[in-house]
């Protein structure tokens, strides 16, 4: 069976055979039986592969590597653990989104405290202004997920209350080309802050209100999944989320 994914990737990179052997040092027959014969190549050269297409080496070859190999670069993913979302000191965050160059994502109900923080607005205007995409996802205040949510954390009607002072806040933003903004009715079980490969991903207890639940700080490795998954989830809440009435 030819390899669909690999040639896929190629296509949409404008990539020819040929540029693919000649960036990553090996020779055009080489890849050709990559892709018609489905060969795998040494994990030397599927690492190259994919850094050079952008895509995750266990997406062009899903049997490459043991369950084992899986599980130790998951784990290495793994930067560190907050036992709170206040303990991450305040700079924090703007390292973080200071590092993307090609995509920040906000995925969260109201994500009031940043909405709030200039310094965090401004990186977004810059980061826009330089070709990042930057795609903020807000619970619909509307909703009943928002309502459960408030419900649960114990502060009813300011969680849709919190999500619509964000917006006032997000206006200035919400004028910016490269920003995306859209309302989302999920129940959503994590925050998710990314840039790029990096995530910090803010878990969510019930009857805890996220600022006080733990967070994740994710970097992606090479055969890793757990970025990859919270990377999917965002995407799959991005598709199912509405555009925000009058932008």
């Amino acid at each position: 069976m030819p390899n669909e994914r690999l040639r896929a990737a190629l296509l949409e990179q404008g990539l020819t055979v040929a540029a693919l052997a000649e960036s990553i040092g090996v020779d055009q027959k080489t890849v050709e039986r990559w892709i018609t014969k489905d060969r795998t190549p040494y994990r030397r050269h599927r690492y190259a592969v994919a850094s050079r297409l952008g895509v995750d080496e266990t997406f062009l070859w899903p049997d490459a590597l043991t369950s084992e190999q899986v599980t130790a670069a998951s784990g290495s993913e793994l930067v560190t653990v907050y036992p709170h979302r206040t303990t991450i000191p305040r700079d924090a965050w703007g390292r973080l989104f200071a590092t993307a160059k090609e995509e920040i994502g906000v995925l969260v109900y109201a994500g009031l405290f940043l909405s709030e923080d200039a310094g965090i607005q401004r990186t977004f205007t810059e980061k826009a202004r330089a070709g990042v995409r930057v795609r903020i996802l807000l619970g619909d205040p509307d909703s009943p997920q928002v309502a459960e949510r408030g419900t649960d954390e114990g502060v009813d009607d300011a969680m849709a209350a919190k999500i619509r002072n964000a917006l006032v806040l997000y206006r200035p933003l919400r004028k910016q080309d490269g920003v995306e903004f859209r309302f989302h009715r999920t129940v959503l079980y994590n925050s998710i802050y990314r840039a790029d490969d990096q995530l910090l991903v803010n878990t969510h207890v019930y009857g805890i209100t996220a600022a006080h639940a733990p967070v994740w700080h994710l970097r992606r490795i090479a055969g890793g999944d757990l970025v990859n998954t919270y990377i999917e989830s965002f995407e799959r809440v991005w598709e199912g989320a509405t555009p925000i009435p009058g932008e």
